[in-house]
């Protein structure tokens, strides 16, 4: 006669030890492409700081655009007056 205890207690383990098996393989592939995102995160991460700092530089470099106006403005009236004042003189 067979033991069908022991025998359904060994396919018990081997059905448990493939899942345990698997469950370790799928965890291992979750894993890595967890640590490929995180990876690809970092690099876009490094690549939005470097756009926002070269963004700040452009704004510190452009924050007194507005007073070349008034510069051509009044370069121009300086201009005026001392070709007058040339004039006068000659």
């Amino acid at each position: 006669m067979i033991d069908r205890r022991s025998s359904l207690s060994a396919s018990n383990t081997r059905a448990w030890c493939a899942t345990l098996v698997g469950g370790l393989v799928v965890a291992a592939v979750v894993c890595s492409l967890l640590e490929r995102l995180r990876r690809a995160v970092a690099q876009v991460e490094r690549g939005v700081d470097d756009v926002w700092a070269a963004g700040q530089r452009v704004a510190h470099n452009t924050a007194t655009t507005h007073l070349l106006t008034t510069t051509k403005q009044s370069s121009a009236e300086l201009l005026e007056a001392v070709e007058g004042l040339t004039e006068e003189g000659t």
